[in-house]
């Protein structure tokens, strides 16, 4: 079936910008497509390989070196001088693929039985000189994603195995799509995108129904459907083709990098990284234009695309760029025409107008007045700021999905053993191997200096490493935590905790209980983001169902003991410990919370009661689940480091 055209992509004009950009000029450093599922990122991305020129090659190379200026180190070196031209390559990283499919991987069989070095190219092999594309980049396991930024940031690709290192050039366009509701993407890998490209579904019925026409008529008809846009393909390849050749010739003036260099620094970013992407894209948009010198306009179309993923931000915001700052950071590069008096409107005047952070705090402001005014109901309370939050982790040892929070059995890590025979998971362990062939070696009538192996002597590590768990918070909402400071700390400790999540690669989930029962607030899920704005909005009030939250939660932990069986969860009780809703409220609760702890539900409990009367619920409740009691002031990082060293002196 042939692929979908590119130009028959209806709409998105700054997703077909920015891959155009990044095929112009492929130093850019690729882009990243931000949207809602089912808005075609994915058959845009595809398409875009059919527009790229062919690329000249050595024949019989599998790492692509370009018969120019060939790489010496290349394994298939030395190479002869015969070349071929084939297209350029669009590569796919499925977000599941193992380490040794992405970077390649040694044959430690014919290492050790005829001392030669097989190594067997991966996706990134594959994808020198070409693109390589990653959908879901943000469910991509942390371990790949450490490839990725190592090939990323050398242009090489290395694998060792077993004091056996294998090096080969890796250079190309890294493009990803992800769905912002699924999770964010680490800072590291985020910064690697040169641009980043927000997608979303069209409002307009006219667009609507045109996209459903023409997919249609592509579904019936894929060669009759793409022959229909041949010609505007073909103009749009062509067209590439002569920007990549006007792009030396394009000069980037002093007037020009001073814009760039205002608007970066205007926009806070960390780094010269964006700097220097941004005069990148704006060459290229100048070339595509058609143009030799960047201008004004070429600048602010490379800031929109190139800055919204650096600029500084809270955790859990969104990426974007600020309109009207940009064009005030523009107007600040440009020479004044005339050294006249200061306008009062002019650069600085508006340096102390409240930003997003400032506007935050107006509306906590708000919402902490709002919030005295009303007696059983009460409005949502804005959090505090978050803080470096204590690591919680689940005792034992697990098996689940890669991440940073609790011990588990990995296929990265340090060795711990050797799995046991007729186990083929995992990387070899060379001193095993030898070890399970050794005695064999006089029956098996060995003479020479190589091992006589059978595939039942291969022995594999096995490896201990970290693992992300399902976090679920379950958070008294009811009327005793309604104090404006009180419930504004809580908050700031929950959103610490999900923060701390974020960063270890947890799954989180949200419930509440408040007034007659509990809700799932949140169902479990790797956005971090969504977790963080439903703690936001949430309203208190009313009675305490202490008892109906457990059950809830508990609830909720069976249902996704089914959908992620290897995934351990744990529970974090966010409450003063009263229960006060219902008849027998408290030993409900006991109930609930001697059932969670029947089933072996890791827990902690965040104690919310203040004041110089404490009754001691929280402990009694976390003594009754088999978890951690921790006081909500002992939440911080930091000042657990400051009790243990008061107690040590």
């Amino acid at each position: 079936m042939r692929p979908y055209p590119f130009t028959a992509v209806v709409g998105m004009p700054d997703l077909r910008l920015g891959l155009v950009l990044s095929a112009i000029s492929p130093a850019i450093g690729g882009v990243l497509v931000r949207g809602e599922k089912g808005t075609a990122k994915s058959t845009m991305v595809r398409a875009l390989a059919g527009l790229l020129p062919e690329v000249d090659v050595v024949e019989g190379c599998r790492f692509s070196c370009d018969p120019a200026a060939p790489d010496p180190n290349c394994p298939d070196a030395p190479h002869d001088t015969r070349a071929l031209r084939r297209p350029a390559r669009l590569v796919e990283l499925p977000v599941g693929a193992a380490e040794d499919r992405v970077i390649g991987s040694l044959n430690l069989e014919r290492a050790l039985t005829e001392g030669v070095t097989d190594f067997q190219p991966g996706l990134l092999a594959a994808a020198h000189r070409g693109l390589l594309y990653v959908d879901e980049v943000n469910l991509l396991h942390d371990h790949l994603v450490d490839t990725l930024l190592d090939a990323a940031a050398m242009g090489r690709a290395t694998v060792e195995r077993e004091g056996v290192s294998v090096s080969h050039a890796a250079r190309f366009v890294l493009i990803g799509t992800m769905n912002p509701e699924e999770g964010e993407l680490r800072p590291q890998l985020l910064d690697r995108f040169g641009l980043t490209v927000e997608v979303a579904a069209s409002r307009d019925p006219e667009q609507r129904a045109e996209v459903i026409r023409r997919r249609l008529a592509y579904e019936a008809d894929p060669d009759a459907f793409a022959a229909r846009f041949e010609d505007t393909d073909a103009q749009l390849a062509a067209e590439i083709a002569a920007a990549q050749k006007l792009l030396p010739s394009v000069e980037l003036s002093d007037e020009a990098l001073r814009q760039i260099a205002e608007v970066c620094a205007a926009f806070e970013v960390d780094g010269m990284r964006a700097d220097i992407v941004t005069a990148r894209t704006a060459v290229a948009h100048a070339a595509w234009s058609g143009r030799t010198e960047v201008s004004t306009e070429d600048i602010r179309v490379a800031a929109r695309l190139a800055l919204p993923h650096r600029r500084r931000r809270n955790p859990f915001d969104a990426p974007g760029i600020d309109e009207e700052q940009l064009e005030q950071a523009l107007r600040d590069a440009e020479p004044p025409e005339d050294p006249g008096p200061p306008d009062d409107d002019g650069p600085g005047s508006g340096s102390d107008t409240p930003d997003g952070s400032g506007q935050l705090g107006d509306r906590n402001g708000e919402h902490g007045d709002r919030n005295g005014e009303h007696g059983g109901e009460q409005r949502a309370v804005g959090a505090g700021k978050p803080y470096r939050a204590r690591m919680f982790s689940v005792a034992g040892i697990g098996e689940g999905a890669h991440g940073k929070r609790s011990r588990a059995v990995t296929d990265a890590g340090r060795t711990i053993g050797v799995r046991p025979p007729g186990a083929r998971e995992g990387r070899p362990h060379l001193v095993a191997t030898v070890r399970a062939a050794a005695p064999h070696q006089r029956s098996r009538g060995r003479d020479g200096a190589g091992l006589v192996l059978r595939p039942s002597d291969l022995r594999f590590a096995l490896r201990e490493g970290r693992e992300g768990n399902l976090v679920l918070f379950c958070v008294d909402a009811s009327g005793s935590m309604g104090a404006k400071s009180r419930m504004r700390e809580v908050k700031a400790a929950v959103l610490s905790l999900l923060l701390d999540a974020y960063q270890r690669r947890d799954k989180v989930g949200l419930v509440t209980f408040r007034a007659g029962g509990a809700e799932l607030a949140l169902p479990p899920t790797i956005s971090v983001e969504a977790a963080a704005t439903r703690l936001e909005g949430l309203p208190t009030g009313g009675r305490t169902p202490l008892a109906e939250g457990l059950l809830e939660a508990a609830r909720v932990l069976r249902v996704e003991a089914v959908r992620d069986p290897r995934r351990r969860p744990l529970l974090v009780v966010v409450t003063d410990g009263r229960a006060t809703s219902g008849a027998d409220a408290v030993a409900r609760s006991q109930q609930a919370a001697d059932m969670l702890a029947g089933a072996g539900v890791a827990s902690v409990v965040m104690d919310c009661e203040t004041g110089r009367m404490r009754l001691g619920l929280a402990a009694e409740l976390a003594a009754r689940l088999g978890g951690e009691h921790v006081p909500l002031g002992e939440v911080a990082a930091d000042t657990l480091a400051t009790e243990v060293r008061r107690r040590a002196a």
